[in-house]
């Protein structure tokens, strides 16, 4: 029997991608602080663009554009989301380009997540990369960004999740503490025992909370805040509910949004 190839990118939204939850914060936080909804969007590293089509679906008279190095899967997230909103389709603009060039034109949110960002290994790189979100937001912009970081980000491990025809594998390869820099991969794996092996690789450096506050601040952003997920009294896990926070708790791992105010 023929098996079907399975689509990498599917697996992929499926197993660590939550956009309608990601615009759902970026909305509530922006109202919070600013006393409007946003309405422009930027994606930066935006893949298949799953953010950027989630936006103008739920945010009415809103726009986005994506930036991306890699034009295959700019086609990709065009042929699957894109062209799948209809009379909105001409509100998402997809750009094979560099974060670090200009952008066509000034947004109310920038969005850096899935910890892209995480390659830039050098500290003026970063300092670099954020000026330039800064320079290219509207004056009442806010930059969101997600981290992970804990004990357990430091150490090698393979962490899986079932999604019934499917496992997802996070694999922590190695660490550098010289460095900081981590090597991870996701794989997946299929019932039937196929697998796909390194489906996607990351060489990134893992940077810490109180880096990119400074980093942020320094880059010209006036205000940096961080919202901590908070823990279902039940099971001890992350309940999926982020909120301002000055304080983390001892987590052995964690994931949460960095907000910066321009």
């Amino acid at each position: 029997m023929q098996h079907k190839k399975v689509d990498k990118h599917i697996l992929y939204e499926r197993s660590v991608q939550a956009p309608e939850a990601d615009v759902n914060f970026m909305v509530r936080v922006y109202r919070n602080l600013r006393g409007r909804k946003p309405l422009v969007l930027r994606e930066d590293f935006c893949g298949t663009a799953a953010l950027c089509c989630e936006w103008v679906r739920m945010i009415h008279g809103s726009s986005a554009f994506g930036i991306d190095l890699h034009q295959p899967t700019l086609d990709w997230g065009r042929e699957k989301h894109v062209s799948q909103l209809g009379i909105l389709k001409d509100t998402v603009e997809l750009i094979c380009g560099n974060v670090l060039d200009e952008p066509p034109r000034k947004a109310d949110a920038a969005a850096a997540f899935n910890f892209s960002y995480f390659c830039f290994k050098k500290r003026h790189e970063m300092l670099d990369y954020c000026r330039k979100v800064h320079a290219g937001l509207k004056d009442d912009g806010i930059f969101f960004l997600d981290i992970f970081g804990g004990p357990g980000a430091l150490t090698p491990c393979e962490d899986e999740t079932d999604h019934g025809d499917f496992t997802y594998v996070w694999d922590q390869e190695k660490y550098n503490p010289v460095t900081g820099e981590i090597l991870c991969h996701i794989h997946f794996k299929q019932p039937s025992g196929r697998s796909m092996r390194k489906a996607f690789t990351y060489d990134w450096r893992l940077w810490t909370i109180p880096e990119m506050n400074d980093i942020l601040l320094e880059a010209g952003f006036r205000e940096v805040q961080v919202y901590w997920e908070g823990t279902d009294k039940g099971t001890g896990e992350g309940n999926g509910v982020f909120r301002r926070s000055k304080k983390g708790d001892d987590s052995e791992a964690y994931v949460s949004y960095i907000v910066a105010l321009r």
